[in-house]
């Protein structure tokens, strides 16, 4: 069995007379069942799609929506013909609207995969945090036929996540609080006991006849060494507890870290900064201090280099930090594996401020550390995967 198509004109003579018809048999049985096999694989995809677990979405090159699967539906609680075209944006939480979109429309420019996580309305009325991801169809021919994409809901997930962050925010307060006991034991006692103690020294020292010589070197050295270890336990006060930071903010501590710093280890550390803005948050100040503290600690232990380059910076809504050297760098994967250089700190400590930590570094080739941390609230996490 085949399938024919027939088409056939009546023609007419002048006077409206009807002539003999004029038609064509074609064989469409190829063009048939390729629609058939069509009809069945939209029919397929249906199925798949309204059983599947997540809610799945379907755009025209016009940037709107033609379809949504029942678990889309069955989560909003609203008929299809009030999703389709750009109804959908009716349920998108109003404050992560405008990044979506934007996210949306630039993806579909560009022809980009593209994932997002932003609020969406429920049946019930509650906003419910969802990871969308989305890629880009082609027909046959490469032409662009739209986007398809799909949403799971990750609320628990971000609940959970904001719970242990918060936890690890009070871990981290707590240990700040105990650094700055420390510190200020260790400078407003040890010291002023250490430095009591290089004054009575030296007024022994006074009293010592001069044929003395011994006892008098000897009262003289060790006068020296109470007074180099009370300069390295103010230093250590000052790693600890920050109080220009507490006051000044993040560039005058940080100059002034990397200024003792210097003298200290007896190496050159250059320290630039540009747009820092002075609202910056105190957590935010906090992360950064102890990142540089971190960098510039491990890049003197094991990168054998002398100089030490150190920028801060502010761009739009973010705060960069950049520690590197031209030292003997190191392996990042067996650094990582031995746990030996405070990376998972740092990562950690930015972590719970929403930034991130890169590396840079190859064996001979030395070392950059990057430190990102956003200085406002990124709600909806946009972000465009290409």
């Amino acid at each position: 069995m085949i399938w024919l198509e027939k088409r056939a004109r009546a023609l007419f003579d002048e006077k409206g007379a009807l002539l003999p018809s004029v038609g064509v048999v074609a064989d469409v049985t190829d063009r048939k069942h390729a629609e058939l096999a069509l009809r069945e694989s939209e029919e397929r995809f249906r199925l798949v799609a309204n059983t599947a677990p997540v809610m799945i979405w379907m755009a025209g090159p016009d940037k709107l929506c033609a379809y949504f699967n029942r678990p889309w539906l069955e989560f909003t609680g609203r008929p299809i013909e009030a999703e389709l075209g750009n109804g959908w944006w009716e349920a998108v939480h109003p404050e992560d609207l405008n990044g979506c979109l934007d996210t949306y429309t630039q993806a579909f420019d560009r022809r980009q995969s593209f994932s997002m996580q932003y609020r969406l309305r429920r049946y019930d009325g509650e906003y419910r945090w969802l990871l969308g991801t989305a890629v880009p169809r082609f027909e046959p021919d490469g032409s662009f036929a739209g986007y398809i994409g799909s949403c799971i809901d990750i609320t628990d997930r971000k609940l959970a996540e904001e719970a242990l962050a918060t936890i690890g925010r009070r871990l981290i307060e707590a240990h700040e609080e105990e650094r700055t006991w420390i510190a200020r034991e260790l400078h407003d006692d040890i010291t002023q006991r250490l430095a009591l103690l290089a004054i009575e020294l030296e007024q022994f020292r006074q009293h010592v006849r001069e044929p003395a010589d011994d006892l008098h070197t000897l009262v003289q050295q060790a006068r020296k060494r109470v007074f180099d270890i009370s300069k390295d336990v103010q230093a250590l006060s000052h790693r600890l507890h920050s109080s220009k930071l507490e006051y000044l903010g993040i560039t005058a501590a940080a100059k002034s870290f990397c200024k003792e710093f210097s003298e200290q280890h007896k190496v050159r550390v250059d320290f630039r900064y540009s747009d820092i803005p002075h609202s910056l948050p105190a957590e935010v100040s906090l992360v950064l201090f102890r990142v540089l503290q971190e960098a510039l600690q491990n890049a003197v232990k094991h990168s054998r280099a002398r100089e030490f380059s150190v920028e801060l910076r502010g761009a739009r809504d973010e705060s960069l930090l950049i520690v590197s050297d031209q030292g003997i760098g190191f392996d990042q994967t067996e650094t990582m594996k031995g746990r030996g250089l405070g990376l998972i700190s740092m990562r950690e400590r930015l972590q719970l401020v929403g930034g991130n930590l890169a590396i840079e570094s190859k064996p001979g080739h030395g070392t950059t550390v990057r430190a990102r941390v956003p200085t406002k609230s990124e709600t909806g996490a946009m972000s465009l995967a290409g």
